[in-house]
């Protein structure tokens, strides 16, 4: 028995207003034929030497016992039921309106009633899936308030992005898996997702920086990795690059430039859709050094301003591609001849 608190109250034990504990104990009983052991709470009156329940602690005690044998038989306790429904923002009864179950389902999973195996496979797909989420939400669109659609289309859209994120950089890192012990096409850094993040972040906010699309941004992130490992012996993000035709070119460059923190816009030009990358309210860049950032601005005096074309043609021009067979990966040694210091 432990004593969780005590407080003066009229004891309806022995009928006196005293300072009555509230304790905890651990109960052991048997719910559907499986034993299970639970903490639960009551009411001690020392002077009538007896414990009690009142009827809150009847009711948390019971929700207690039942948490106690879903945990034994592999099923999702009340509260985390709850939070899967919080992680949505969505109400018990829209809740159940989506899944087609009766109105007071979740309400009753909430509590006091133990849901069967099916239901709770449900609710954990709901929980790890969120782009299931919004398939029924659209699905149920008309059965929804204007305003409780848009609340839960948001959340669901927020949480379907960090599993996109989630799923993304670990593609990413899974591309990279077989270049961390190699310094020559690394730079001499295992990869860092959160710098390259920083470093795109830091050209797109540069008003030095001009029509910044994929092909400049590309070779901006490679002059600045080079120029990193001539200066000081390692580049700043880890990213490898491959010697494609207009010149170097991120491993998984697609997946990168996909992560939901990189905002670009397309636009429709003579040639096809361009994607151009925007300035972002974050200008903290914590996974960048002063010496990464001094490096970045050297890049930005020399390219911040100039074409795509003429970035390209000064690429071309440097031993990194001259050196390097096409589509291979470029060996960071030739950093030492780079045009910029």
């Amino acid at each position: 028995m432990k004593v969780l608190r005590e407080a003066n109250i009229l004891c309806p034990c022995c009928m006196e207003e005293h300072k009555v504990q509230t304790i905890s104990t651990v109960e052991h009983t048997v719910f559907k034929s499986v034993p299970v052991d639970y903490s639960a709470e009551y009411c001690f009156c020392d002077r009538a030497n007896e414990a009690y329940a009142n009827e809150q602690q009847i009711s948390s005690n019971d929700i207690s016992m039942k948490n106690a044998y879903r945990k034994k038989m592999g099923l999702l306790t009340s509260g985390q039921i709850t939070d899967i429904r919080a992680r949505y923002g969505i109400s018990q009864s829209d809740l159940c309106l989506l899944l087609g179950w009766g109105a007071k389902t979740i309400t009753r999973y909430e509590s006091h009633q133990v849901q069967d195996i099916a239901h709770d496979t449900i609710l954990r797909k709901l929980d790890s899936d969120p782009e299931w989420f919004l398939q029924l939400l659209r699905a149920g669109k008309k059965s929804l308030s204007a305003a409780a659609y848009n609340k839960y289309m948001e959340a669901g859209t927020t949480l379907f992005e960090q599993d996109h994120d989630i799923y993304l950089k670990s593609a990413i890192m899974s591309k990279y898996a077989r270049f961390i012990r190699n310094s020559e096409m690394n730079g001499g850094k295992v990869l860092s997702l959160d710098a390259v993040v920083d470093m795109i972040h830091y050209y797109a906010n540069s008003s030095m920086v001009t029509g910044l699309f994929r092909v400049k941004l590309m070779k901006l992130l490679w002059y600045a990795d080079a120029l990193s490992y001539k200066r000081r012996g390692h580049s700043i993000s880890g990213l490898v690059y491959r010697a494609l035709p207009m010149g170097a070119v991120p491993v998984a460059y697609e997946s990168i430039v996909d992560l939901s923190t990189i905002h670009c816009e397309e636009i429709e030009m003579g040639d096809g859709t361009g994607y151009k990358f925007l300035p972002t309210e974050n200008k903290d860049y914590h996974h960048l050094t002063t010496e990464d950032k001094e490096i970045l601005d050297a890049v930005i005096r020399q390219f911040g301003k100039a074409s795509k074309n003429m970035i390209v043609e000064t690429m071309h021009q440097e031993d990194a591609y001259t050196k390097t067979a096409p589509n291979d990966i470029i060996r960071f040694k030739y950093a030492q001849t780079l045009s910029i210091s």
